[in-house]
């Protein structure tokens, strides 16, 4: 009885860290290290999540993503959010998406199709935005 309690509290200790829904909004900093994205709750629907560029290092320049919403993901299940799609800037085009943290990390993984027929990016929680965007004008 003692092994089988030891081997479910390590098998424990090396199962991934996966959070809750509310582990999601914040600021986090782009792999290249070239874009901060706000995650948050989206204005409509107000349950479902939505990530905008609020740093990008090119601000000011015609390459300027500031602004640009690059994820709206309707539902939380399975431990990630889903349902939904993620945008890449740089191509301009709009996958389905997937977002979920581990520990300190977020996993934004975009598919066509399947989800094991994706890509995943990996950013970092930032604590602040680096100067540089500025607000859009709305029309």
């Amino acid at each position: 009885m003692r092994a089988i309690a030891m081997v479910m509290l390590s098998c424990a200790w090396v199962a991934p860290a996966w959070a809750a829904p509310d582990t999601v909004p914040g600021l986090w900093l782009s792999a290249d290290k070239a874009a901060v994205i706000a995650f948050k709750a989206c204005a409509e629907p107000k349950d479902a999540l939505c990530g905008t560029i609020v740093w990008d290092k090119d601000a000011g320049t015609p390459d300027d993503a500031c602004g640009v919403m690059i994820a709206k993901l309707n539902t939380w299940q399975d431990d990630a959010w889903r349902n939904g799609w993620v945008h890449d800037p740089r191509t301009r085009k709009n996958y389905k998406g997937i977002v979920r943290t581990k520990n300190d990390t977020l996993l934004v993984r975009a598919y066509i199709g399947t989800e094991l027929l994706g890509e995943t990016e990996i950013m970092t929680r930032v604590a602040s935005i680096p100067a540089g965007c500025k607000p859009k004008e709305t029309p």
